[in-house]
């Protein structure tokens, strides 16, 4: 008889170095809606159109602000001038929308043919009189929300680097710090005193990720609880109200997928970056929270009480997952914190699939998913990075787990075997940061669960069975 003894340490492997997962120009859905007076240029083929349009389909009674610049075969074999089409359409975009900012998003195909479109945006921008911001979004060299890594990367460059004084008073503008704007609003100059007067003194704060704007004032509020004031989000809601960022400020990444975006704003604008878990799920929050507390040199205050209250409002779906399984086929990079939360829920997790992992990003979250599961007690789970969709399938059929989390292109196929799943990227649209949204992560995990259970009440889950044989 063998015997089998756990991993000490978290085991890593690679596979094919391919990205399975949805295009990175997606993030144009989002990012639209967030930065309001920005506009957003797509730089592709038919194929990057028709994908635009399905993808956001759903935003049909939405006015969009982003377009398609269709490459022609004059575009690819260089018969047309680059200069003058850009500049064409982003004249009829500045006399249509007017924008505070034209961001253009490059594909696969101009990086294929060698379009430069960051050696042409500072012409453009300079003649026409906007700024325009070039951002690499192609599915060959990014996975699916590393899209708005490279957009974040390239507004962290932009960043003025003092504040703004007012012209007739002479006066430091706080305008750029639209969160703490809305915080304000309403309140007399005493009120605004007195809430100044419950932060500690600590060095300037800047956030990086986009969220919703009742998460950004969640987070924002939690903050405010233990005396951090955050200094500006990064995206804020309008290009022109983007943070102040200095030499000696520290920042802090809300998503795992802003690996570019933190070595930009840490090797070019010479900030501090706060490694520590990210704020999904109550356990992950606390842990953000206290780290940002820790390197403020402020002593967190309510945390342990305020996640128990968390956890205990959540046992309604706990008792749902407790002790089942999860596979994580990989699509969106939340991977490794869901994973995490989840073994915290009393869920095992198999394998955790991811498209790209940077290590040193993400390393204060892997810590903390290896304290996670020496403390519930649970094996360590395999990281795969860029794996093999093939090779996994085999696996899933082998393991038989509870729920696998996959793209939406072998959802229907597991299904059909018998396998619950659930689309990875609705967690990415879900709001899931901070205290609070924890119980809609866990309202999208036990979804299929609870709907198996209503199915076999119902007595219908014999006669799937039996139409599956058919």
């Amino acid at each position: 008889m063998t015997v089998t003894q756990e991993p000490s340490a978290l085991n890593f492997e690679c596979e094919t170095g391919n990205y399975h997962t949805f295009c990175p120009i997606s993030c144009v859905a989002w990012l639209y809606q967030k930065i309001e007076d920005s506009f957003f240029l797509v730089i592709g083929t038919k194929t990057c159109g028709y994908f635009l349009q399905n993808a956001m389909g759903v935003m049909i009674f939405a006015e969009p602000r982003y377009a398609m610049a269709e490459l022609e075969e004059g575009d690819i074999s260089a018969q047309l001038n680059d200069y003058e089409e850009l500049k064409r359409l982003c004249l009829q975009i500045k006399r249509d929308r007017n924008p505070s900012v034209i961001v253009w998003i490059g594909t696969c195909t101009t990086e294929i043919i060698k379009m430069d479109l960051e050696g042409l945006a500072p012409k453009l921008e300079a003649e026409i009189g906007i700024p325009i911001v070039t951002a690499r979004a192609n599915g060959l060299d990014y996975a699916f929300t590393q899209g708005e890594d490279t957009v974040l990367a390239a507004m962290a460059a932009r960043c003025p680097e003092t504040q703004q004084k007012d012209k007739v008073t002479g006066e430091v503008s706080e305008n750029r710090n639209a969160i703490q704007k809305l915080l304000n609003f309403g309140k007399k100059k005493e009120e605004i005193a007195q809430d100044e007067a419950e932060y500690a003194d600590h060095p300037p704060l800047v956030l990086f990720g986009s969220l919703p704007d009742p998460v950004v004032n969640q987070l924002t509020l939690e903050l405010k609880k233990q005396g951090i004031k955050v200094a500006g989000w990064l995206p804020a809601k309008r290009y022109t109200e983007l943070p102040v960022i200095e030499e000696g400020y520290y920042v802090s990444g809300i998503n795992p997928f802003l690996s570019r975006t933190a070595t930009t704003l840490m090797r070019r604008r010479k900030c501090k970056l706060i490694g520590a878990p990210f704020p999904i799920g109550p356990d992950g929050t606390r842990a953000w929270i206290e780290k940002l507390c820790s390197v403020l040199g402020i002593e967190p205050k309510g945390l342990e009480e305020r996640e128990a209250q968390i956890w205990a409002s959540l046992e309604d779906y706990l008792q749902l997952i407790r002790g089942k399984s999860v596979f994580f086929m990989g699509d969106n990079l939340l991977e490794i914190s869901l994973a995490r939360f989840l073994i915290r829920c009393g869920m095992t997790v198999e394998e955790i699939g991811i498209p790209y992992m940077d290590k040193r990003y993400q390393a204060a979250e892997l810590d903390f998913l290896e304290k996670t599961c020496r403390e519930m007690g649970a094996p360590l789970p395999t990281i795969v990075e860029k794996p093999d969709n093939y090779n996994q399938l085999q696996r899933i059929q082998a393991i038989r787990p509870d729920l696998v989390i996959t793209g939406m292109a072998h959802a229907n196929p597991l299904e059909a075997r018998g396998i619950n799943t659930k689309w990875s990227v609705e967690f990415t649209f879900a709001q899931i940061h901070g205290f609070t949204n924890a119980r809609d992560i866990l309202e999208l995990v036990t979804r299929p669960l609870r709907r198996n259970n209503s199915l076999k009440e119902m007595g219908w889950d014999q006669l799937v069975k039996e139409e599956a044989k058919v």
